[in-house]
């Protein structure tokens, strides 16, 4: 694969779940439009944040891509393979490059099993298929291998989930995910659950494995300062929908959309002289709902910046620099 060759691309991804009124009998009533035509790409041994506030779809999107969810609509082209015709038979297989890593190390490994048994039951599960061909005797030493790499003793193999810190078992859940050796991870918020000094752990951590087994991240947070750190690209959705995406200095730097405006100066700066300088941008109103099917900007209904065309139809992502691209109006011809 070229160096810049893209990895992963999600082309019109449309995750739509449809809600009844009153009883599991009664007729259907709507959708609820969680993900509603998402693009972006993803090239190889980069980190793309996708980012945005509670509820914009974030999670959803990820679980698209990984085929947790079947997709209304779109395609998820991964290694040139559109994952979302693919046959069960041919789902598994393809789902050996991509692993996931979850938001809560405490609900995501089971209890009745060791952290050696966790860490290890991908392989198995793949060599009983026949889809990998590997000795016990090598997956107990990839095991060990992995649990070192991540930061545990391998001496900790026989123990349970209950006997490791919070951090520990995230540590444990990356390297289930790096077990089958994958060439992209969806990392589902892995540091939200976690205290401020562990989360710097893991993300270094995270950025430690990357340069070693060039690998690619699909990384969702609604923290801005995390997304800051480990992303190459940002992301930034509101509302099922993709606002902007950029390399991450220049969104940083510059951002355009004026959600993504409003999302960065709300992030508090550790600088007392910039933060008393800096103006906060108030958005008025609250998030639309999710179950209206948008003819007009995602973002309209709370702009300050609105004009007579945003109500009448959608924005496409334009790009507007060298990777840059916002859905907006305001830099469209």
């Amino acid at each position: 694969m070229a160096p810049n060759e893209n990895l992963l691309e999600v082309r019109d991804l449309k995750m739509h779940f449809p809600f009844r009124s009153g009883s599991l009998l009664s007729e259907k009533k709507g959708f609820i439009y969680a993900v509603d035509g998402v693009n972006f790409a993803i090239r190889k041994g980069e980190t793309l944040g996708l980012v945005g506030e509670s509820g914009c779809g974030k999670s959803t999107t990820l679980r698209a891509i990984a085929q947790l969810h079947k997709p209304t609509g779109g395609e998820v082209m991964l290694n040139g393979q559109d994952l979302v015709k693919l046959s069960r038979d041919n789902l598994i297989k393809a789902r050996k490059s991509m692993q996931l890593v979850f938001q809560d190390p405490y609900a995501s490994l089971n209890p009745r099993m060791t952290s050696g048994e966790i860490i290890s039951e991908p392989l198995r599960i793949y060599k009983k298929r026949g889809v990998l061909d590997i000795s016990q005797q090598e997956i107990n030493d990839r095991v060990e291998l992995l649990m070192e790499r991540v930061g545990l003793s391998r001496y900790f193999k026989n123990r349970y989930p209950h006997e490791f810190s919070g951090g520990q078992r995230q540590r444990i859940g990356i390297a289930r995910a790096l077990a089958l050796k994958p060439d992209l991870i969806l990392c589902d918020e892995p540091v939200s659950a976690l205290d401020v000094s562990i989360q710097a752990q893991i993300l270094n951590l995270f950025k430690d494995l990357q340069d070693e087994f060039q690998l690619t991240y699909l990384f969702v947070a609604h923290d801005l300062s995390v997304i800051e750190y480990i992303s190459t690209r940002v992301a930034v959705m509101y509302l099922g929908a993709i606002m902007e995406i950029s390399a991450s200095i220049d969104l940083y730097k510059n951002p355009l959309h004026p959600y993504t405006q409003a999302l960065l100066s709300a992030a508090p700066i550790p600088d007392p002289v910039i933060e008393r300088k800096r103006q906060r941008i108030i958005l008025t109103g609250d998030v639309p709902s999710p179950d209206k099917k948008r003819t007009c900007c995602y973002f309209h209904d709370r702009c300050s910046k609105r004009m007579d065309k945003c109500s009448a139809s959608i924005p496409t992502l334009h790009e507007v620099g060298t990777d840059h691209n916002v859905a907006c109006f305001l830099y469209h011809d």
